[in-house]
């Protein structure tokens, strides 16, 4: 009922987010914890302790594997993500190289986070943290920085 008012009364139309929550390391059917580190892989991990957390306490238990859980979010080359479920499927692909695939997958991706994270000073918070009036026209906006970008004398 709301996106059919919204735009009648000069709002735009609410949207919707889908989102789905990792599974615990241990499966699907447990949860993560922060007072179980080895429930989950966190993003102040290091290398080593991503590999072994992955290599001790990911397991399938005869349902989906939790390493193919973890690359369906994480690795981006969907070729490459079927083929890994193809050959996991069928037997070509071990468990044990799953898990490798998501250890070299996962590795990088965390390492560059920490990199970026490392690049936030105080003054990054704080400038972002600061409360700001907020501008709804957007259309206004815009117009306003296209016309910012434009040298001064560009409209004489």
């Amino acid at each position: 009922m709301t996106r059919d008012v919204a735009p009648r009364i000069g709002y735009a139309k609410p949207a919707l987010l889908h989102s789905t929550f990792f599974p615990a390391l241990q499966g699907a059917q447990t949860k993560m914890s922060a007072s179980d580190p080895n429930s989950s892989i966190f993003l102040t991990d290091t290398a080593k302790q991503i590999k072994n957390k992955i290599n001790k306490h990911a397991f399938s238990g005869k349902h989906v594997d939790v390493s193919f859980m973890y690359l369906t979010f994480f690795l981006e080359d969907d070729e490459q993500l079927e083929k890994v479920q193809q050959d996991y499927s069928s037997g070509d692909l071990l468990t044990g190289e799953l898990k490798k695939c998501l250890i070299e997958t996962l590795q990088p991706t965390i390492t560059a986070h920490q990199e970026r994270r490392k690049q936030v000073t105080e003054e990054t918070v704080q400038q972002f943290m600061t409360p700001r009036r907020l501008d709804f026209n957007y259309a206004l906006a815009i117009t306003i920085q296209i016309a910012k970008s434009f040298p001064p004398d560009c409209f004489k």
